[in-house]
C-alpha cells in the first residue's frame, strides 16, 4: 500500500502491519458494520506484549 492507497481487511483475516520506509507512518482505522467494541480482537502474536 502506498501514500493515499487503502486496504479492505476481511472480518477474521490474520493480518500484520509493518513500515518498511524511512518515512514516519500515519493510519486511519476505519471499522464498518453494527459492533465497534475491540474486546473481539484475537492477537495472534504481538510484539509489544499488549493483552
Amino acid at each position: 500500500v502506498h501514500e493515499n492507497e487503502s486496504i479492505y481487511i476481511p472480518i477474521g483475516a490474520v493480518h500484520r502491519l509493518e513500515n518498511p520506509g524511512k518515512i514516519q507512518l500515519e493510519l486511519i482505522e476505519v471499522q464498518t458494520g453494527s459492533y465497534f467494541g475491540e474486546d473481539d480482537i484475537v492477537r495472534i502474536e504481538d510484539d509489544y506484549q499488549r493483552a
